[in-house]
């Protein structure tokens, strides 16, 4: 979630009972080992919409058929709650769909599915499970501009700037996304946090750091070989985006002689850079601007040491946004290196401090198959 969507974050963290709801079927993610019964599967967990009395939703949700690429994780910014129960988990999607509909005047609360701190899952948005049962088609949610229609947005109880999620709710959020990558047909490596794409907090830098476990423990239980997994997947981006990694964007097309500012809008002279940018490089033009995969290839220098200027300036500012302590100089500094090779071992790249293809996905947002052969 963006920050102008928490305007009416609560500042405790007292839940609301749940007023006798029968919830046939929902267990924590983690089953205490005196239940002996077989387990249910996990998408027969997820508390629905019905057994959390969501309200109705105030127009049709739409529905996009066979458009699924990616999950994009985030935090609600709701404060750390030490209550882990089902009621908290409750009170949280009823006080989100609120918040959604009567603050932002949206149809419905914005995200597919909520995850709370003691690792309950809930639907959000009205239809997504029973869209996630079908596989082949999602709804329209409101979580990220750009990102609606073809990922799946995940809310996860909590704010994660300073302090790391609890192992409850990280293992709701595996469980979670590994339902989610079976009945869409999609790997570990489509699993991206907000910022990727937006200018904003969320996931938390701490949160964020445990990407690279999550997807590792996503793979595993979807039985993805690394061998199998892409060599880079970067964060593709257009003209709905904006923050950190358009900024980024806008540095490296400098490079190549392109007029524009980084300002993190995606705006129209971006949008023209890019698609002259892909023509010049034997790349169809995309529509709306849009940075793929092919076109990060041929738009990222290596770097290091010896490196100035524009470049460098994209490098710091993404490395800044996620919490590394680096300074907008332009110049490959010390500070530079070290946060280069911060990046490097968290995703299992060797810590060279020079950034080559590999370690410029990674410090863009992407996924590296590197992350997968530990």
């Amino acid at each position: 979630m963006t920050l102008d969507r928490r305007t009416l974050i609560k500042s405790g963290a007292g839940a609301a009972a749940v007023g006798g709801l029968a919830l046939p079927g929902v267990a924590a993610a983690a089953p205490s080992t005196a239940d002996r019964r077989p387990a249910q599967p996990f998408i027969d967990q997820i508390i629905t919409g019905t057994s959390w009395a969501a309200r109705a939703p105030s127009g049709t949700p739409t529905l996009n058929t066979g458009t699924t690429q990616k999950v994009v994780i985030h935090h609600t910014a709701y404060p750390n709650s030490t209550d882990y129960s089902v009621n908290q988990a409750i009170w949280l999607a009823r006080d989100i769909q609120n918040l959604h509909m009567d603050g932002n005047g949206w149809l419905d609360s914005g995200q597919h599915f909520t995850v709370s701190r003691g690792g309950f899952v809930l639907e959000g948005r009205a239809g997504s499970l029973a869209a996630l049962r079908g596989g082949t088609q999602q709804v329209v949610g409101a979580h990220s501009p750009g990102e609606n229609g073809r990922a799946i947005g995940i809310e996860n109880e909590g704010i994660y700037v300073e302090e790391a999620p609890p192992r409850s709710m990280l293992a709701g959020l595996t469980s979670l996304c590994v339902e989610v990558c079976r009945r869409y047909g999609l790997g570990a490596h489509v699993l991206f946090g907000h910022w990727d794409f937006r200018e904003t907090q969320c996931p938390g830098i701490e949160f964020y750091k445990l990407f690279p476990n999550v997807r590792r423990d996503v793979a595993r239980a979807l039985g993805q070989r690394p061998s199998a997994t892409p060599a880079r997947t970067w964060p593709n981006v257009l003209s709905p985006s904006t923050g950190p990694v358009v900024r980024l964007v806008q540095y490296l097309l400098r490079t190549h002689g392109y007029a524009v500012q980084a300002t993190g809008t995606f705006d129209a002279g971006t949008v023209a850079a890019v698609n002259d940018f892909q023509v010049r490089n034997g790349m169809p033009a995309a529509g709306l601007g849009e940075v793929l995969g092919g076109t990060w290839d041929v738009l990222v220098p290596a770097l290091d040491g010896r490196s100035t200027g524009d470049a460098v300036l994209g490098l710091q500012s993404i490395l800044l946004s996620k919490g590394y302590p680096v300074e907008l100089t332009g110049a490959f500094d010390t500070a530079t290196r070290d946060a280069v090779r911060a990046v490097q071992r968290l995703h299992g790249l060797a810590p060279t401090g020079r950034v080559d293809l590999a370690t410029w996905c990674a410090v863009a947002g992407g996924v590296v198959r590197q992350e997968f052969e530990r």
